[in-house]
């Protein structure tokens, strides 16, 4: 068993690329590690470079001594010097990366479905299949990724990590001339589908989705996938039989106030100005008061004003993705502002709900 755990190790290591990890040394032990992914993730329609964290891990004796939180706090401080303005994670323990100022800023939402109640028989594209490459999917999951808040600009570890054939093989079709596609593996033994990766660009693409996988029911039980916790593809279906399976939250940290809010795209009749005042213990050039002007869609962020809105930089994550409004954010205690102004914030960060499908 322990040589099959270190072989599946060695594996994702070698498919992740051994140069994005980095060790973390206590003396001359190595008391932990984690993996950093750059890549870039979409917010009304404007890419923003964001660095994912993975494979957090501390040495069993290490636990508990705080060396998990100072090796966050210098991998931040890193890419704070680098310019990067998000890091996103997957938390295990939300409070040791709350203390490193992430928070909660999107879902992702394990699905299921039981493919005799799927009930779409209408097809109106072709379905292909296609090789298992990453250069014939990006195309189309760009499209998709662009119109949904928090979604990738993937690394190409994570294509490498989707495409990999494991215990069943892996299954790729296209609908009609790049409208969407598929991708999954068959676990006929438990009547099972697992759809890896998909896009659906088309309503024409939405209703093939379906109909695809509604004729599967002689040999398939339920279709298994991942979205959002409100799944725009389960609204072409006839009835609500579609049920999530989980909800996951993903956390993300502001690195470089400035550029994290300049890059982000906005609603273009967005327009306004909004003062921040924001506290980052961490990171001296994010504590400070900051000036916000939007129009058609883009920002410029200077550095002082009043500083109507209070919060820390925890805060402003889930503000920044819209997970949570600003005025939700002041009934939880989370910032501080008068009316006028939480009104003006709502306004300037209204966005589609945040989720990506990915997991890092």
């Amino acid at each position: 068993m322990l040589q099959l755990a270190a072989s599946r190790e060695n594996r994702y290591f070698d498919l992740m690329g051994r140069d994005t990890f980095r060790g973390f040394w206590v003396g001359d032990q190595l008391a932990g590690g984690l993996g950093l992914l750059p890549m870039n993730q979409w917010w009304n329609g404007q890419r923003v470079p964001m660095t994912g964290i993975a494979s957090v891990g501390i040495a069993p004796e290490h636990r508990g001594s705080g060396v998990a939180l100072t090796m966050m706090q210098q991998m931040l401080l890193e890419l704070n010097a680098q310019n990067v303005p998000l890091t996103a994670l997957y938390a295990a323990a939300q409070r040791l990366y709350r203390r490193a100022g992430y928070e909660q800023a999107g879902s992702a939402c394990g699905w299921e479905i039981e493919t005799g109640s799927i009930a779409v028989r209408n097809r109106p594209l072709t379905v292909r299949s296609i090789p298992l490459e990453a250069d014939l999917l990006a195309k189309m999951q760009q499209q998709q990724a662009t119109a949904h808040n928090g979604h990738l600009d993937r690394h190409p570890a994570m294509w490498k990590l989707r495409l990999t054939v494991d215990d069943a093989p892996l299954y790729a079709y296209e609908f009609g001339d790049g409208e969407g596609y598929i991708v999954f593996r068959q676990e006929s033994d438990e009547g099972l589908l697992k759809i890896v990766d998909w896009a659906v660009l088309t309503a024409a693409a939405g209703q093939t989705f379906w109909s695809f996988l509604s004729d599967h029911r002689s040999q398939i039980d339920k279709v298994r996938w991942t979205s959002a916790a409100i799944d725009p593809l389960t609204f072409l279906l006839p009835e609500q039989t579609a049920k999530p399976r989980y909800v996951d939250r993903w956390m993300l940290r502001i690195v470089d106030v400035v550029s994290a809010l300049e890059l982000r795209g906005y609603a273009s009749d967005a327009a306004g100005e909004l003062h921040f005042e924001v506290q980052d213990d961490l990171i001296a050039a994010n504590c400070d008061r900051f000036c916000l002007t939007v129009s058609n869609g883009r920002a410029q962020v200077t550095r002082g004003g009043n500083g109507n809105l209070k919060l820390d930089i925890r805060g402003l994550a889930p503000l920044y993705t819209n997970l949570v409004s600003a005025s939700q954010l002041q009934r939880l205690g989370v910032l501080e502002g008068d009316r006028d102004t939480l009104a003006k914030a709502d306004r300037i960060f209204a966005a589609a709900p945040p989720w990506m499908a990915d997991f890092f």
